[in-house]
């Protein structure tokens, strides 16, 4: 796989990464989401995912990809919020925002506004590896954070 925005959806769909990420439930339910907001005009979503936790809360999730030298846009995040308290203002919306590293990590976020202001509400840094690339010094590590 090539490593741009598309590779990297991928890769997070496929290893549940947004399910890890924000300790929920989670299913992409559109990518690639061209719609319009109010007060905004058109805008397109990367990929967007709905949740549910372990209490029952929904949860709606818009999903910011960059690959390469592209940076992750606060205007962006300010647009995927806005669509999610226009479209689906029954749900709690987590916005996240993800890149590929150049050390192979995939950096993840989830982004909120506060006063007007995009703030980062956790980090996390994610580096996929094959199973027999996985050795008992990590079991017993990640054992620890249990």
């Amino acid at each position: 796989m090539s490593g741009d925005e598309q590779a990297l959806l991928t890769k997070i769909r496929y290893n549940r990464l947004i399910d890890i990420f924000l300790s929920i439930t989670a299913y992409s339910l559109q990518n690639h989401l061209r719609t319009n907001v109010k007060g905004i005009g058109q805008i397109e979503i990367d990929e967007v995912y709905v949740g549910v936790n372990n209490n029952g809360m929904q949860f709606i999730i818009p999903v910011q990809a960059k690959a390469g030298s592209d940076q992750l846009s606060v205007v962006q995040t300010k647009q995927d919020i806005s669509y999610c308290f226009d479209k689906f203002s029954s749900l709690v919306c987590r916005s996240i925002s993800a890149q590929f590293m150049n050390n192979g990590l995939i950096t993840m976020f989830e982004l909120s506004i506060y006063e007007g202001e995009v703030k980062i509400v956790q980090e996390k840094h994610y580096k996929l590896v094959p199973a027999d690339q996985i050795t008992e010094n990590d079991l017993q590590n990640s054992r620890n954070f249990t």
